[in-house]
C-alpha cells in the first residue's frame, strides 16, 4: 500500500436494520484526495441475499436512523458550511428534506418511537461568535471569560458551544417540497426546513446522548459537569420532557459512574455503558468500561469489568429481545458478546476481527467489521452458518497489495507474556526494522488493516508492533499496572517483544532499526532513544513529553496526568521524556498539529528546542489546521504529506539496502 493508496480504506458505519430484519442501512466513508477530505453515503441491502446499493449521492451522509415504521430514514449531512443536519429520505432512495439548520451543527439524533418526531442534539454558539454574525471573523469576537478548569476540547476548540436538545416534527420526505421565500417578502438570507424545532434545554451545560423512554414522553441524556476548581467524572443520568424540558434524575452521581452509552431496551429497561471512577471522581486508568441495568434499586452490573472490555471508541448496545449486544475488546480484537438479563455472556461473533458497530432485530444480526484484509465490510451473524459478508468494500485495498501480519507472544524479562504482531515484506531479507509504539497507553493495536504498517511494509520496512502492560484489551490489572510508572514495565514489555521477534527471524535485521509511535506512543518514542542508543532514527508525532506542562495546556491535562504520573515533582521527572532530553542521541523527526489540543504543539515545540540546543540532530513537522487525529481523520492531502515525510526521514537514517 504506498501513501496514496488510503482512498481504498473504506469504513463501515454503524449499521440500522429493519423491525423485521429484512434490509440494512449503512454508511460508508473514505479519504477522498480530490476533495481533500472524508467522503461517504448512505447504503441499503436487502437481507438475506441482496447486494448493496446506493441509497444517497452526498459528500459526507453518516449516522442515518430508520423510523419505527421503516419507511424513512433520518440522517446527518454537512451543510455549505460545513455544519452537520438532520435530513430524511424514503427508505427506497430519493431526494432528500433537509429537517434542521443549526448554526452550531446536529451530533446525534434519534427517532420517537411512534416516528412521529424527532429529537437531535445541536452545539448552540453564542451569539456574535462562530459565523453568527455576517462579516465578523474570529479575531474580531469579544474576550472568552474563562473560570472553569476546562475551557478546550481536541477536535472542537473552545468548550463555548454547549450542546442541547431539541424535538421537531419529522417530514414525511414525499411531501410537498419546501421553497425558499422571494428576496421581496424576506430579505434575510436564511436557509427553509420542514418545522421549527422546540428547543428543551438551556443554559451553559452541554448535554450528551439523544435516547428516548419507551413512552415516547422523555429523552435520556448525560449533562456534562461544569467543574469550576476539579474534575469529577462521575455523571448524572436525567430524563428531559419533550413536552417542556422538565428534568427528572433517572442516575445521579452517587452512583461514581462515568457513562459512556445510554439504551433502552424494547420492556423500556435502560442500559448504560459505563465505568466506576470512585468517590473522588478521577479513577479514570484502564477504566474497565461494563454493561449496567438501571433498576429501582440502583445499577445492577451485568459484565465484569477486570475481564470484559466494553470501552473501546464507538462501542454501544443493541437488543435481539430482551438480550443485550456489546462488543468487547480482547487481544487485537472486537468481538460481539451477547447478555442476558441474569449476566450470561455468550460469545455472537469472534476470531480475527473488529466489530465496530452491530443492530439486531428479529433474531437477525448484522454488524460492520474490520479484517487484516479489510478496513471495513457489513456482515450478516447467523447462530448456525456464522459470520456471512455482504460487501467487499476491501477488493480495492487488497488490489494494491496488502501484507497480513503474522501473530506473536514472547515472555519478557521478568516471564511476563507481550503479544504482537510483525509484518515483512515479500523476500528472504534481511530488512530494517521500525518499531511502531501505539498511543492511549489504554489503547491497543489489533488485527484490522493498518495503513500506518502497510505503507512502511511497502517501502521494504519489516514493521514490529506489541501491546505492553497498560494497554487494553487482556484485563484491567493489565491496563493499571503501569500507573505513576509509566517508562518501567511498558518499556521492558516493548523492547522485550522487539528483541525477541527481531533474534528469532533471520529476515529482520537487528543492525539496522529505528523506532516511531504517536501520542502515548510519542511518548514511549522519546522514552525509548533516551535509554537505547542503537536506533538510527526515531520519529516522535504528536507526544506526551512534558508531563510538567500538560496540565495548564492539555484537554485532559486536569486529570491524566496527575493519575499517570502523579503529582509528586521527583516522581513526575522520573517519568518524563523532558528530564531525560539530554541523553538522546538518535536523530529525530518531531511531528506535531498545530490544533493539537490533546497533546498540545508546545510539548512538541520544547522537546524540540531540547534536541537543537544540545546538537542533537533534529527536524520539527507542523500540519496547519489539523488536531490530535491527523493521522486517521485529517486532510487526506495532509495524510498523504505525512507519509512522505515518514518515509522521507527514513530514507535518509534507515535507507533499503
Amino acid at each position: 500500500m504506498r501513501p496514496v493508496d488510503i482512498e481504498t480504506l473504506i469504513s463501515v458505519g454503524r449499521p440500522t436494520l429493519s423491525s423485521d430484519g429484512g434490509f440494512v442501512v449503512f454508511a460508508t466513508s473514505r479519504p477522498d484526495l480530490a476533495a481533500d477530505r472524508g467522503v461517504g453515503q448512505l447504503w441499503r441491502v436487502e437481507l438475506p441475499d441482496g447486494r448493496p446499493r446506493r441509497l444517497t449521492r452526498g459528500v459526507a451522509d453518516r449516522s442515518p436512523r430508520l423510523s419505527p415504521d421503516d419507511s424513512t430514514i433520518a440522517f446527518l449531512r454537512a451543510d455549505d458550511r460545513g455544519r452537520a443536519q438532520v435530513l430524511v429520505v424514503a427508505a427506497t432512495g430519493g431526494e432528500p428534506v433537509q429537517v434542521t439548520d443549526q448554526a452550531g451543527g446536529v451530533t446525534d439524533l434519534a427517532w420517537s418511537p411512534d416516528g412521529g418526531r424527532l429529537a437531535f442534539a445541536a452545539r448552540v454558539p453564542e451569539p456574535g461568535r462562530y459565523g453568527t454574525v455576517e462579516g465578523r471573523d474570529a479575531a474580531a469576537e469579544p474576550p472568552r471569560r474563562i473560570t472553569g478548569i476546562r475551557w478546550h476540547a481536541n477536535g472542537l476548540g473552545y468548550l463555548d458551544r454547549p450542546t442541547h436538545l431539541f424535538v421537531v416534527e419529522a417530514p414525511s420526505p414525499d411531501a410537498e417540497p419546501f421553497y425558499a421565500p422571494a428576496p421581496a417578502l424576506d430579505a434575510a438570507e436564511k436557509r427553509v426546513v420542514a418545522a421549527e424545532p422546540l428547543r428543551l434545554t438551556h443554559g451553559e451545560t452541554s448535554w450528551n446522548g439523544v435516547v428516548w423512554t419507551r413512552d415516547g414522553a422523555e429523552l435520556l441524556s448525560v449533562p456534562e459537569v461544569i467543574e469550576t476548581d476539579r474534575r469529577d467524572l462521575r455523571d448524572r443520568l436525567i430524563a428531559v420532557s419533550v413536552e417542556d424540558g422538565a428534568e427528572r434524575e433517572v442516575l445521579g452521581r452517587e452512583a461514581d459512574l462515568s457513562i459512556a452509552e445510554v439504551a433502552t431496551a424494547p420492556d423500556g429497561t435502560v442500559f448504560v455503558l459505563a465505568n466506576d471512577v470512585g468517590p473522588e471522581g478521577v479513577d479514570f486508568v484502564a477504566p474497565g468500561i461494563a454493561l449496567f441495568a438501571l433498576e429501582a434499586a440502583g445499577p445492577r452490573r451485568l459484565t465484569d469489568p477486570e475481564t470484559i472490555d466494553l470501552g473501546e471508541g464507538g462501542s454501544h448496545i443493541s437488543f435481539d429481545g430482551d438480550d443485550a449486544i456489546v462488543q468487547d475488546r480482547t487481544r487485537g480484537r472486537l468481538r460481539l458478546l451477547r447478555v442476558t438479563r441474569r449476566g450470561d455472556v455468550v460469545e455472537l461473533l469472534g476470531g480475527d476481527l473488529e466489530a465496530t458497530g452491530h443492530a439486531a432485530a428479529n433474531g437477525r444480526v448484522v454488524a460492520s467489521v474490520a479484517s487484516p484484509e479489510s478496513f471495513g465490510e457489513l456482515v450478516v451473524v447467523d447462530a448456525v452458518a456464522g459470520m456471512r459478508a455482504v460487501t467487499d468494500f476491501g477488493a480495492a485495498a487488497r488490489e494494491r497489495g496488502v501484507v497480513i501480519p503474522v501473530e506473536h507472544e514472547i515472555a519478557g524479562r521478568d516471564g511476563y507474556p507481550v503479544h504482537g504482531w510483525v509484518a515483512v515484506p515479500d523476500g528472504e531479507g534481511p530488512f530494517p526494522v521500525i518499531l511502531q509504539i501505539h498511543g492511549g497507553p489504554y489503547a491497543s493495536y489489533g488485527v484490522h488493516l493498518f495503513d500506518e504498517t502497510q505503507v512502511l511494509v511497502d517501502a521494504g520496512y519489516a514493521v514490529v508492533y506489541s501491546n505492553p502492560r497498560g494497554s487494553a484489551g487482556y484485563g484491567r490489572e493489565h491496563g493499571r499496572s503501569i500507573r505513576q510508572r509509566m517508562g518501567t514495565l511498558d518499556y521492558f514489555d516493548v523492547m522485550d517483544f522487539f528483541d525477541g521477534v527481531v533474534s528469532a527471524d533471520p529476515r529482520l535485521d537487528g543492525d539496522r532499526v529505528g523506532v516511531m509511535g504517536g501520542s502515548y506512543g510519542g511518548y514511549m518514542t522519546a522514552w525509548v532513544i533516551a535509554h537505547d542508543h542503537r536506533f538510527a532514527g526515531a520519529i516522535v508525532e504528536r507526544g506526551f513529553l512534558d508531563p510538567t506542562a500538560f496540565p495548564g495546556s492539555s484537554d485532559i491535562g486536569s486529570f491524566f496526568g496527575q493519575e499517570y504520573v502523579g503529582t509528586d515533582p521527583a516522581q513526575i521527572a522520573a517519568q518524563s521524556p523532558m528530564a531525560v532530553v539530554d541523553q538522546v542521541r538518535t536523530p529525530t523527526l518531531v511531528l506535531h498539529s498545530e490544533l493539537d489540543f490533546r497533546c498540545p504543539l508546545e510539548q512538541a515545540t520544547r522537546y524540540y528546542a531540547a534536541l537543537k540546543r544540545q546538537g542533537t540532530e533534529a527536524e520539527m513537522l507542523i500540519f496547519p489546521g489539523e488536531d490530535h487525529e491527523l493521522t486517521r481523520g485529517g486532510r487526506p492531502q495532509h495524510r498523504v504529506q505525512r507519509f512522505d515525510a515518514v518515509l522521507d526521514w527514513w530514507s535518509r537514517y534507515l535507507p533499503i539496502a
